[in-house]
């Protein structure tokens, strides 16, 4: 059975004008073109839908009972209709992030505020989870993009460059580093260092950058705005990437840049290889890459 919409508004039309001149027109054809459309739908069906006479058209048993199923199809179809175009033209959706936390947190909330005021409709799930958490949802279609700090190319995922993000000392304003005229390594060595785990991108950074060297750690965190509560309270320094330094705003706290060679994050958008974008998650993936952070200026001070 092949039945289309515009059969099915052809029959309604006779069914509420019981005149074959008058839902032609309505059905903006030619009373003939409209009489094959209607004995074409009965042919398909296999039924008299409608009793004809001069006078009058009516309903069959069959008519009657034909009409609540075709308004219902008509009905779903026009909803289904409309979903599309509505999807199409971002009045509505669902887009699913998957972020580091430090940016999650600190840059993030800005760009997700200017997505949605300007398409309110589209609902928005995020997670700050760590790097090997955020691909592993994409890659389980729990989440639609990601950003983290490990490439990872695959047959069914692809990754690109999404920024690089400099890493800074953070001390206390009075502690001798803050304003030593050059920071060097071994000087850094030197101190006590609050860490964040081994699980952490930022553990796993600075490490690569450092080795064959050992920093002493005094402590080691899961969460960067504890490490600044360490940091103030003087129980060590820390070193952190610049997208994280919103957590070290404070008084008693100085951020210096590290200019040490190697030391340098990449962020990476992870998405599906084999999948297309949903028109929703295409606007986000735009909007992500049109307000990606800037490089961090290499010489910028803060609190010294």
């Amino acid at each position: 059975m092949n039945l289309s919409t515009r059969q099915l508004r052809a029959f309604l039309h006779l069914v509420e004008e019981r005149s074959f001149t008058r839902a032609a027109t309505l059905s903006h054809l030619s009373q003939p073109a409209f009489s094959a459309l209607i004995r074409s739908l009965e042919d398909e069906l296999g039924v008299r839908l409608f009793d004809r006479t001069t006078r009058s058209v009516e309903l069959t048993a069959e008519g009657r009972a034909f009409e609540a199923a075709a308004r219902r199809v008509l009905r779903e179809a026009e909803d289904a209709w409309t979903d599309v175009r509505q999807l199409a033209a971002r009045q509505r959706g669902r887009v699913a992030l998957a972020v580091l936390p430090a940016l999650a947190a600190g840059w993030l909330p800005q760009v997700l505020a200017r997505f949605h005021a300007q398409w309110p409709g589209i609902q928005l799930d995020v997670a700050d989870v760590l790097s090997e958490d955020c691909i592993e949802r994409v890659r389980s279609g729990r989440a639609d993009l990601a950003l983290a700090a490990t490439r990872v190319d695959t047959p069914e995922l692809r990754t690109e460059l999404f920024c690089t993000d400099d890493f800074h000392l953070v001390c206390r304003r009075d502690h001798p580093l803050a304003t030593q005229p050059q920071l060097r390594l071994a000087d850094i060595a030197a101190h006590p260092m609050i860490q964040l785990s081994r699980s952490s991108s930022v553990r796993q950074y600075v490490e690569a950058a450092i080795h064959p060297l050992q920093l002493n750690t005094m402590m080691e965190l899961d969460q960067l705005s504890t490490v600044a509560g360490m940091v103030r309270a003087g129980l060590g320094i820390s070193v952190v990437p610049a997208l994280t330094l919103f957590h070290f705003e404070h008084p008693q706290l100085a951020t210096r840049p590290l200019p040490l060679r190697g030391l340098k994050r990449q962020i990476f958008l992870v998405r599906r290889r084999d999948r297309s974008l949903s028109v929703a998650a295409q606007a986000m993936y735009e909007q992500l890459m049109a307000l990606r952070p800037r490089q961090t200026a290499p010489n910028r001070r803060r609190g010294a």
